[in-house]
């Protein structure tokens, strides 16, 4: 008895996992958890925030004054970058196209911005500067118990707050990224005709073979959704915010964490459906 208990002894022993293992399974786990605990907040968020913006009337003013925000204090930034964007794209693509005509520069140029570089760069342009603002704000008003008082005065957070920040989001988003695609475009034709062998006529030339509608509407069917996710995005982590003012700062540097990955999953799903409508 006493040879097979210690003989089972040792196989059980020898049957459990490295310290090392367990730590990383039970890390697995905590971040399954979490991941799913968050998920399950966001989507009750986003139920109370589209019953919210289904009543316009209540949050009206404050949306308006979101998207002079959210919009045209953010379109000189956007537009800086949208300008570089096209001129190195241009760049690029005629220092690599040597053996082709020129005007595939021109129709490289519309192509990237149109369908990615436009709507994608200006949202991660927006994420930096609108949700880390909106995290911060939101986590502000989270940790000194501002949004408390708002229920106990009886009014809804989720009209007051978030609803007009996700309706002008979704609204002004769609013509900085008009206004980014254009920008872009027009760059790039400044630096093709300046630094590479090519003229106006074959760039414009290029630009017009690749335009179709279907990409500009992807284009702003991109930027809308965009527009939606980063503000939800950073509302949702600013009322997740707790620990005071060092809380408020790791609330803004979440939101923008969270948006850049929200959206470049968004653009991941949202890819396949370009070459759907084609």
């Amino acid at each position: 008895m006493d040879s097979r208990e210690t003989l089972n002894s040792h196989q059980r022993v020898d049957a459990e996992p490295p310290g090392w293992a367990t730590a990383i399974l039970a890390r697995i786990g905590r971040g399954g958890l979490t991941a799913a605990r968050h998920l399950g907040r966001a989507g009750i968020l986003a139920a109370a925030t589209f019953g919210a913006v289904l009543k316009p009337r209540e949050y009206r003013r404050e949306a308006f004054a979101q998207a002079k925000r959210i919009g045209i204090d953010s379109l000189p930034l956007v537009l800086l970058v949208a300008s570089l964007s096209g001129s190195i794209l241009a760049q690029q693509s005629g220092y690599q196209f040597t053996d082709i005509p020129m005007w595939v520069v021109g129709n490289t140029v519309a192509a990237g911005m149109l369908t990615e570089l436009g709507p994608l760069l200006s949202a991660i342009i927006m994420a930096g500067r609108v949700g880390s603002g909106i995290g911060a704000e939101l986590g502000t008003m989270k940790v000194t118990n501002q949004i408390d008082a708002l229920r106990t005065l009886g009014r809804d957070p989720v009209t007051e707050l978030i609803a007009p920040r996700v309706v002008a989001g979704a609204i002004m988003m769609v013509p900085i990224v008009i206004f980014a695609n254009i920008v872009g475009i027009w760059s790039g034709w400044l630096s093709a005709i300046a630094l590479l062998p090519m003229t106006t006529q074959e760039y414009v030339y290029g630009v017009r073979d690749y335009y179709h509608a279907p990409a500009l509407i992807f284009s702003l069917v991109k930027a809308f959704f965009f527009g939606i996710t980063i503000t939800f995005t950073a509302c949702y982590v600013g009322f997740q915010a707790e620990g005071g003012a060092a809380g408020v700062g790791r609330t803004a540097t979440k939101a923008v964490v969270a948006i850049i990955v929200a959206i470049m999953m968004l653009d991941v799903f949202l890819a396949p459906l370009y070459k759907a409508f084609q």
